[in-house]
């Protein structure tokens, strides 16, 4: 199935726009090759208003949110999760304003021996160019397929302590809003989203994009909940996602679907490799991704390894000893 990506959005940095009656954006100036045109922080409510994703460090940034509403209260600062194009600007306008901070919990801190496997050091055939690194940086080119997804080392808000932790099902209420949080691990472990009840969409962070698929980086992230956590979505009834990076979701159900189609077809392209016998990422890669620019191949890498952990994990797939990045692998006997 086909991934119906939806990319049409001017950014008007600086500037809040309305995008329905109580959902206001504005669009941090951080815009690359794994934020898309910036991080889109929302403004939920009139007069007493939430602010969801706050964004990076950027002071200009903070400013054009607490300029954008002269005369309103911002009484909550809600977070999706702790990446650094998306909780740091919460402290600043923490202070600015007084309100509590609303988030999962703390940034996760991962087992030493599971991060150090996850690190390649026989890569070398999937490393990006010189030459090809300065023609993104001039390009400033958005592939929209998941082989532009985030480094596997996305930094990390190791500061961030929220006020009120919150899990599956809370409810965040203000004056003229209810906000439910749903759990989505995958992208990260601490990752929620958060429906809107009053406009029956969904603030879907980086769990859901239109412009791309999101990143799953193990072992920070795991595609076995990341499918979980897509499947919990299709029995929702939102009109609209509204993703941190890019423009809202039409039909979100169906594009949900897709995505989790897509997955699908991954696996069954790792499997159609090994069928010709064991591999190590990088022949699954140069096999796999024939079509893609080569400076896409490394973080290609990082999404079959984390297809690949997952698949070990269901007995498709083996290996010697717990998956690594630098393992080899083969079928398994449950394939």
């Amino acid at each position: 199935m086909t991934i119906p990506y939806v990319t049409d959005i001017d950014p008007e940095y600086g500037k809040v726009v309305e995008i329905s009656p109580s959902v206001r954006r504005v669009i941090a100036n951080n815009p690359g090759r794994f934020t898309f045109t910036g991080t889109g922080t929302y403004i939920i409510g009139r007069g007493q208003v939430a602010v969801i994703d706050p964004g990076p460090e950027n002071d200009a940034h903070v400013d054009a949110i607490l300029e954008g509403l002269p005369g309103e209260e911002i009484s909550h600062i809600v977070v999706t999760h702790t990446h650094k194009d998306h909780s740091p600007a919460s402290r600043a306008l923490q202070t600015a304003t007084g309100a509590p901070i609303y988030g999962f919990g703390r940034h996760p801190v991962l087992p030493e021996e599971e991060v150090l496997r996850s690190k390649p050091t026989t890569w070398d055939i999937l490393l990006p160019t010189p030459e090809e690194l300065e023609e993104l940086k001039k390009s400033m080119a958005f592939p929209s397929d998941d082989e532009n997804e985030h480094e596997q080392d996305e930094p990390g808000d190791m500061a961030f302590n929220p006020d009120i932790e919150v899990g599956h099902g809370d409810l965040i209420k203000g004056g003229t809003w209810t906000l439910e949080a749903v759990h989505t691990p995958g992208h990260i472990s601490n990752h929620l989203c958060f429906g809107f009840k009053e406009e029956r969409c969904l603030f879907s962070g980086d769990h859901v994009m239109g412009w791309s698929t999101s990143v799953i980086p193990s072992p920070e992230g795991a595609m076995g909940e990341y499918m979980d956590s897509l499947y919990l979505l299709l029995d929702r009834t939102d009109e609209f996602f509204y993703p941190t990076h890019g423009p809202r979701i039409p039909e979100p159900i169906s594009f949900t679907r897709s995505l989790i189609a897509h997955r699908h077809d991954r696996e069954q392209q790792i499997l159609n490799c090994l069928l010709e016998g064991p591999m190590a990422i990088p022949d699954l890669v140069t096999k796999m991704y024939v079509n893609t620019p080569h400076i896409l191949y490394m973080a290609a890498g990082q999404s079959v390894y984390s297809h690949l952990v997952h698949m070990v994990q269901k007995g498709m797939v083996e290996t010697e000893g717990a998956p690594s990045a630098d393992g080899m692998y083969r079928l398994g006997t449950m394939k």
